[in-house]
């Protein structure tokens, strides 16, 4: 029998798209389950230093898929001839695995994917430097990625989370560690404003927030929201959930960099 070159054959052990079904059935009972505690956080896993390529790392995972892992490198001469001689200069870059999403996303290497990743870059750098101590390092500057490998919601909180992590490991001289934390608003007049939400839950939310907060300063060092408006008592309560997640954060990141410190020492 001839063989049809025009088609590619699948591998022979390949499992029938039928495995899937149970995702949008297992969604359709989130969506009709009970409202969850707004103050809850999603269980948090954060270590340092675990890459050797780079001067710092930090993988920081969140109950429910969020997985963001994170490189700092730094601080080094500044190639631009026109640098700023009183402070360096903060790089960010943020970047989106093409297997970090489930269901309809925009294409990789498309523009609209390319400007989203930019607007979470600029994001990262407006949280980050008033943590760190820049004005120490004239002339030059430090660089921190952050690569989300897997999106369960609140992807730019732990990424600002990761990027810190992965700054103090690099040694960058910092006033403290910033926590984010995310929160989004039900749809509805009434809705509520839930702590570290899920994919399923920004995809449905009417309003988004992401706090990030120098906790030994009790300095909030960016506020970044989007959605539809509501009145200033809603937002009111939302920054003070923020906060309060943002401080329940905090001492699961110290732990990390301690247990990277001691690590680094048993190994010297």
């Amino acid at each position: 029998m001839p063989l049809d070159h025009r088609r590619v054959r699948g591998p022979e052990e390949s499992q029938p798209p039928e495995l899937w079904a149970g995702v949008a059935e297992q969604e359709e009972e989130e969506e009709g389950a009970a409202p969850r505690d707004p103050y809850a956080l999603r269980p948090l896993f954060a270590r340092a230093g675990l890459l050797s390529q780079a001067e710092g790392s930090a993988y920081v995972e969140l109950g429910g898929g969020t997985k963001v892992l994170c490189a700092a490198w730094g601080p080094r001469e500044a190639a631009e001839p026109g640098a700023p001689a009183e402070g360096g200069r903060l790089l960010c870059e943020f970047r989106r695995a093409p297997f970090a999403g489930r269901g309809a996303r925009c294409r990789p290497g498309s523009a609209a994917e390319r400007e989203a990743e930019r607007e979470a870059a600029t994001a990262l750098r407006e949280a980050l430097e008033p943590a760190v101590r820049l004005a120490r390092y004239p002339r030059a500057r430090l660089t921190v990625s952050a690569l989300l490998l897997q999106d369960g919601g609140s992807a730019l909180a732990a990424a600002i989370s990761g990027a810190a992590l992965a700054l103090a490991d690099a040694g960058v001289e910092m006033y403290d560690v910033a926590v984010a934390c995310a929160l989004c608003r039900a749809p509805g007049p009434t809705g509520a404003w839930l702590l570290q939400p899920g994919e399923a839950e920004e995809r449905r939310a009417a309003g988004r927030l992401t706090l990030a907060l120098l906790p030994a300063l009790n300095q909030v060092s960016a506020v970044l929201g989007s959605g539809e408006g509501s009145p200033p008592e809603a937002w009111a309560q939302a920054l003070r959930l923020g906060l309060d997640g943002c401080h329940r954060l905090y001492p699961v990141l110290r732990q990390s960099l301690l247990r990277a410190a001691r690590r680094r020492d048993a190994t010297a």
